[in-house]
């Protein structure tokens, strides 16, 4: 650690300077420190009264990676110090932030569900986003899941009520066969002084992926990929001016991303590939026909009213929301644990699917009186889960290796789940001086978790293939958990340009009630499954997780004035529980070791006038736990993740702009002796301003570089031989070009 945290100093003291001839700094996430965000306290704060790491990726930003070749969850790992570096498939399974939980948030409303599914990313298109705000660390104001930070995707809104369009369509591809993704976007917006609209619809189908050897990437059969994918989001807001006190707006989203039954991998028939560990008989190949296939539905609705000058002058935010989301998964092999003795299952294939409904309001007042801010509320939410698995026909299957996949039969995979939370809350600041403020606040949080009673998975995986045709059912029932968050913080204001602050916060989460309960130990008798002893959530509830953070930070900016700029923060978070996960049944218990997170994020750069640009961030981060017999040793591979950095250099010109940025992952071996190996990668991108429109271009892969991702190789670890099966590939050298006219 002592060595990582030298070498990145090096390389953080020789960064030079971000510089370009704007006025904006647009290569970085560190902002004008009078910028106004919402996602530190729940009410409109600039960054300089904020005592947090705080980031935020403007359009330009996001659009210059994104028209550049990348993926969104790629963007926020290089652009976010503290957050992980991301894959470029479906999943963000375990991408952290700080080693922890984020909550992932589209205008204030959670994607974070009881049923991780890790598909928060995979939510909207960029195309759709105005900007993206991060609270770096634990946060008392939120409440659950974010254990870690935040990131709040602000969508785009209608800004004029002049009719205005924007049209963009890209190409992206590694010039192998059948390697050519598409993709294309229209808005339109207008209205008038009382009402605006805008429409937004983004378009995109991606073909085959191929890596650095010329070999097309492995399906991600577990957590599924966007190779032969289709999506289509469409966003729509309406703003009203009700009076000069009060304003109504209305988001509504349609997003549906879903893979077709072109290509999927083939294991050989009779899965060979497989049951043999040969690898070279699994292989993507045509003819998929699947009943299921991974597939990403959501709609959501926003409902916000904003009114200023009431109750003494304050300023109320009421928003009521609603999110309803189908989430499938993959034809894949069954995570059933080896059946007893007498049981013979053929080998055969199913794919997990997920329902999840969330309604919810939320109500925040704010006031200021002379030198004390004060801002408080309440939040309420419930939401529903339903899980089922589909189970394929093995004859079907086995012939096609896999290819063709028919239902035989949905079997319930996890218990039906209900949650209902009510939180409150308390937040004030004190400006003590001119230069020194105090804040503290409260969050007092309830949540019900209800589960209906279930019989096991497996068993019901027996039961189909002629193994018992009754059985008990594990017993469900309901827990509470009534927690109390605090946070405290001072900053001080050296200069105008210059803060410092020292902050304590407290996170909570509460674990996959789905997939911690609902199993349990069976035995057969006269043709029944007689349930011999289980775990419920009534008698044997599992504790939530506390998460204490420390953090002592700073941040320099000096607006559009040349100079250098920088952001970073000293952190230390201790949790009272440790996650344990089974990767065999993929259940989950809790562990009474604690858990620690404490390292440095931050980023660095400089701004001349002439146009070029140098800069960076890097995060460096321990993740341990507490044994008994072992003190603290490196957490487990499963739930954690390396130290990493990002440096670019760049021009930005008045007609173009050039950017070059490598990323780098270090290494990292837990306390089992398993190993994430690092990897570095670099990416070109830029664009060139025309009369008419702009073009952007983009290499990613710059040199070709071969290596598993973060993902990949956890997967690997997960799943276990044949390692080509599970070990998906990162993307060799992809070119991407597009066009983007606003009239």
């Amino acid at each position: 650690m002592k060595k990582q945290y030298l070498i990145s100093a090096v390389l953080l003291s020789t960064l030079a300077v971000k510089t370009a001839a704007q006025n904006k700094q647009d290569s970085l996430t560190i902002k004008d420190i009078n910028e106004v965000v919402m996602v530190s306290s729940r009410a409109p704060k600039q960054i300089s009264d904020i005592p947090g790491t705080v980031w935020v990726i403007s359009e330009k930003e996001l659009q210059t990676q994104i028209r550049g070749g990348a993926g969104l969850k790629e963007v926020l790992g290089n652009m976010i110090p503290g957050f992980d570096f991301g894959n470029q498939g479906r999943t963000n399974y375990a991408q952290n932030m700080r080693g922890r939980n984020v909550l992932v948030m589209v205008n204030g409303i959670s994607l974070n569900s009881t049923r991780a599914s890790s598909r928060q990313f995979d939510a909207i298109d960029p195309f759709n986003i105005e900007r993206i705000e991060v609270l770096s660390g634990a946060s008392a104001i939120y409440g659950g899941d974010s254990t870690g930070g935040i990131i709040n995707i602000v969508t785009k809104r209608p800004t004029t009520n002049k009719l205005t369009f924007e049209t963009t369509a890209g190409l992206k591809s590694g010039f192998h066969k059948g390697d050519l993704d598409k993709r294309i976007a229209q808005s339109v917006q207008g209205g008038s002084d009382a009402v605006k609209f805008r429409l937004g619809a983004a378009f995109t189908q991606n073909e085959g992926a191929f890596d650095a050897n010329g070999d097309q990437v492995i399906t991600d059969v577990k957590q599924a990929d966007f190779q032969y994918n289709r999506s289509i989001d469409i966003l729509g807001g309406i703003t009203a001016k009700l009076s000069p006190d009060q304003d109504l707006s209305l988001d509504l989203q349609y997003y549906n991303s879903k893979v077709r039954n072109k290509k999927w991998l083939s294991f050989g028939r009779n899965f060979e590939g497989f049951t043999t560990k040969n690898p070279a008989l699994i292989n993507v190949l045509d003819g998929a026909d699947s009943d299921v296939v991974p597939r990403t539905e959501r709609f959501m609705a926003n409902l916000q009213y904003s009114l200023r000058n009431i109750l003494g002058g304050q300023n109320l935010i009421f928003q009521a929301y609603g999110r309803r989301e189908e989430v499938d998964f993959g034809a894949s092999f069954a995570e059933v644990p080896k059946p007893p003795a007498g049981i013979t299952l053929p080998v055969f294939l199913s794919s997990g699917r997920g329902n999840t409904n969330v309604y919810g309001v939320k109500a925040v007042l704010s006031k200021k009186w002379n030198n004390l801010n004060f801002t408080y509320g309440m939040d309420s939410d419930f939401e529903s889960f339903k899980g089922d698995q589909a189970i394929f026909n093995p004859q079907r299957s086995n012939e096609s290796g896999g290819l063709v996949n028919k239902t035989d039969v949905f079997v319930g995979r996890y218990p039906d789940t209900k949650i209902f939370s009510l939180s409150g809350f308390m937040q004030a600041d004190w400006e003590i001086t001119k230069k020194l403020i105090l804040s503290g606040g409260i969050r007092q949080q309830f949540i019900n978790v209800r589960l209906d009673d279930f019989v096991g998975f497996k068993e019901q995986v027996y039961m189909h293939f002629g193994y018992g045709n009754s059985a008990d059912a594990v017993k469900g029932g309901k827990n509470n958990y009534d927690v109390t968050l605090l946070n405290a913080s001072l900053l001080y204001k050296i200069t105008p340009e210059w803060q410092t602050w020292l902050s304590f916060s407290q996170g909570f989460a509460v674990p996959d009630a789905a997939k911690s309960y609902g199993f349990g130990k069976y035995e057969l008798a006269n043709n029944h499954w007689k349930l011999l002893n289980s775990i419920n959530i009534s008698e044997q509830p599992l504790s939530g997780i506390k998460t204490d953070q420390m953090e002592i930070g700073f941040r320099h900016n000096p607006g559009s004035a040349p100079g250098f700029y920088t952001q970073g923060s000293f952190f230390y978070a201790l949790s009272n529980k440790t996650l344990k996960i089974d990767n065999v049944a993929f259940t989950i218990s809790l562990l009474d070791q604690k858990l620690r997170n404490y390292g440095f994020e931050g980023a660095l750069g400089y701004r001349f006038a002439e146009g070029l640009e140098l800069g960076g961030n890097i995060l460096l981060m321990e993740s341990e736990t507490k044994t008994v017999k072992d003190g603290w040793q490196n957490q487990s591979v499963y739930t954690t993740n390396p130290s990493k950095f990002m440096v670019f250099t760049g021009w930005n010109a008045k007609r173009f702009s050039l950017r070059l940025q490598m990323q780098n992952s270090m290494n990292y071996t837990d306390l089992a002796d398993m190993k994430m190996n690092g990897y570095t990668l670099f990416d070109f991108m830029g664009d060139v301003k025309l009369n008419k429109g702009t073009i952007n271009f983009g290499v990613q892969n710059l040199f070709n570089k071969q290596y598993p991702t973060i993902w990949g190789q956890r997967s690997a670890f997960f799943y276990g031989a044949p390692q080509k099966a599970f070990a998906y590939q990162g993307r060799g050298t992809t070119f991407s070009v597009g066009y983007t006219i606003n009239y």
